[in-house]
């Protein structure tokens, strides 16, 4: 009977310490999966008035993750928080504490969204540089009270000058309601007709910055056009006399102008037929004209180089070679050139004054 029992209490142990074994597992495992991607950081603020642990976390106005601590050092305050599991942020994510309200604490919005690319990773610290927070309401009190000392009697109104600007401002307005309407309901409809053409009014400020680019470069081209247009300048400035009769004659001109024109109208009509004739006769003959304007120069350089200046001859020698057939395309008998060793040799011209010609034209 004492065995039983005995055995009864061992079994109860056992159970108890396996059931033990089974809740520290599923503790130990929900405990695990609750903190499996989770991200800790630590971001710096120069201040985090109503800032508190266990706060939210947003991003885009929706709960992310927790603030843990609130702990200042020195001229910063480091808050330490955490990421819900699953959600990412960008690695150059900025901190920022927002008051929902004048008197609820705050809570931490994380910005911008994470779009892509590297995340921010567990530990990450965020400097005092990409955290803000907002003007507190005694930092508003004082703006305002030093605006006020400014412009007041003992400031910027001392002498009355506060006063003067507002009474002038509203004489100068008086009466110009409409106009003002009609010019703010103009603006409007401008920003409208803006508003469909964004496209190509951001083309024209572009080619607005490519052209002062280009000015730029191109900037001692600039000075000396200036300089070039203030001469120019100077000049009619100079003969402003002599240019202003010029420009009082030539309505006078521009009249006999009109009536040469009309009283020979026959006669331009017959000069502008013939000069259409021979424009076609020169167009017909381009290639002509071309290599005689290409030969020209050369031609005139061979007849400088012919002339004698001791005799005041023009010297030559002909070639006869140049007067041989050379083709069959004329019906001329060629000689073979097995056949041509055989002709007689003649002799060249003799150079004299019987085969020259003096310049005199004899």
């Amino acid at each position: 009977m004492s065995w039983f029992r005995s055995r009864g209490k061992g079994m109860r142990l056992l159970i108890g310490a396996v059931a033990l074994v089974v809740v520290a597992g599923v503790a130990g495992l929900w405990w695990w999966r609750d903190g499996a991607g989770k991200v800790k950081a630590t971001a710096w603020f120069a201040a985090a008035v109503g800032v508190y642990a266990g706060s939210d976390v947003r991003m885009l106005g929706v709960r992310v993750g927790t603030i843990d601590l609130v702990e200042p050092q020195g001229q910063r305050v480091k808050v330490e928080f955490t990421l819900d599991s699953g959600v990412k942020a960008p690695a150059e994510a900025k901190v920022v504490s927002v008051a929902p309200s004048l008197v609820s604490d705050r809570y931490l919005q994380l910005a911008p969204t994470y779009s892509g690319g590297p995340q921010l990773a567990d530990g990450a610290v965020i400097p005092v540089e990409r955290t803000a927070s907002p003007v507190e309401l005694d930092q508003l009190y004082e703006s305002m009270e030093k605006l006020a000392s400014a412009l007041g009697p003992n400031g910027a109104n001392k002498n009355g000058a506060l006063s003067g600007l507002l009474d002038t401002g509203a004489a100068n307005l008086a009466g110009n309601g409409a106009a003002l309407n009609k010019l703010f309901n103009d603006l409007g409809q401008a920003a409208k007709t803006l508003d469909g053409s964004q496209v190509d009014l951001f083309g024209t400020v572009d080619n607005l910055a490519k052209f002062t680019g280009m000015l730029a470069r191109n900037d001692n081209q600039v000075v000396a056009a200036e300089q070039q247009l203030a001469e120019v300048t100077r000049f009619l400035a100079a003969d402003r006399d002599a240019l202003r009769a010029a420009l009082a004659e030539l309505p006078a001109a521009l009249g006999q102008v009109g009536d040469f024109v009309r009283d020979n109208r026959g006669r331009i009509k017959s000069t502008v037929d013939k000069l259409t004739g021979i424009t076609k006769v020169l167009a017909d003959q381009r290639g002509a004209l071309a290599e005689a304007v290409d030969v020209a120069p050369l031609a005139i350089t061979n007849l400088l180089n012919a002339y004698n200046p001791a005799t005041r001859t023009i010297d030559g020698r002909v070639n006869l070679n140049e007067l041989a057939p050379r083709t069959k395309a004329r019906l001329i008998p060629v000689t073979p050139t097995t056949d041509r060793k055989n002709l007689p040799v003649l002799p060249l011209p003799v150079v004299g004054d019987l085969h020259t010609l003096p310049t005199g034209g004899k």
